[in-house]
């Protein structure tokens, strides 16, 4: 009989014991493959070999903290990465997810829910196939999280790459307002909707060549939003 191949490739980061076999026992149960660090030095380490496809990441670890463990990642990986922790202010979860974060779920929790959110991370994660988009002359590299418009880098905010990142991965398909938020700050987020929209402005004045007429992140109303598949010609 052969093996069964893993789902994907987890590094649990926490110094509970019980609550590392806990976690390790789920998502084994689902099928992903995991390894599992007890501090933040050891989960940087175990992070260079392993290389994988999520992290889930204590906050209070002896050594390096998760906050800081978290910012490394994020310098040169997009792995996904959901922080799990006791500290549920929104301060927080907020500085988690701007620090890069995924996803933030706090203690005590249900495993089943934590493997539910590792997987939608997961999916959240995969950049629709590829690594490279390119829509006329907008050019996003996901891999290594970077943007040109006609052979022009662009600096993003964090949170305005998360949002061009969501509708990049899936071109020509429509985002609705909470579809993007739960995207860039996790299922937790308690504000409002129109939230995105001030990201999603300063994106087209980045982005377009005329922000008031825009050619790539396009509005559908009463909807959300999408980024176009093709411009000129072509159309939308």
């Amino acid at each position: 009989m052969r093996a069964r191949r893993a789902l994907a490739t987890a590094l649990v980061v926490e110094d509970e014991p019980e609550i590392a076999r806990l976690v390790r026992a789920y998502l084994e149960r689902e099928g992903f493959r995991v390894e599992v660090a007890a501090d933040g030095n050891r989960a940087l380490e175990s992070f260079a070999h392993l290389k994988p496809d999520v992290v889930v990441l204590d906050l209070m670890l002896p050594g390096l903290d998760g906050w800081e463990v978290c910012r490394r990642i994020r310098e040169g990986s997009r792995a996904a990465v959901l922080m799990l922790t006791a500290r549920d202010a929104v301060e927080d979860r907020v500085q988690g997810l701007e620090l890069g974060a995924d996803d933030y779920v706090t203690k005590p929790f249900s495993p089943r829910e934590l493997v539910a959110r590792v997987r939608a991370v997961l999916r959240r994660n995969r950049w629709g196939g590829r690594e490279v988009l390119r829509v006329g002359e907008l050019v996003v590299d996901f891999r290594r999280r970077r943007v040109r418009v006609s052979g022009r880098a662009v600096r993003l905010t964090h949170t305005e790459w998360r949002v061009l990142e969501a509708l990049a991965g899936q071109p020509g398909q429509v985002l609705t307002r909470w579809q993007l938020i739960h995207r860039v700050y996790g299922e937790s987020f308690e504000g409002f909707e129109r939230t995105v929209d001030v990201h999603v402005k300063n994106l087209r004045q980045k982005l377009e060549p005329d922000p008031q007429q825009p050619r790539y992140v396009l509005t559908v109303h009463g909807v959300g939003y999408k980024l176009a598949r093709s411009v000129g010609g072509a159309g939308p």
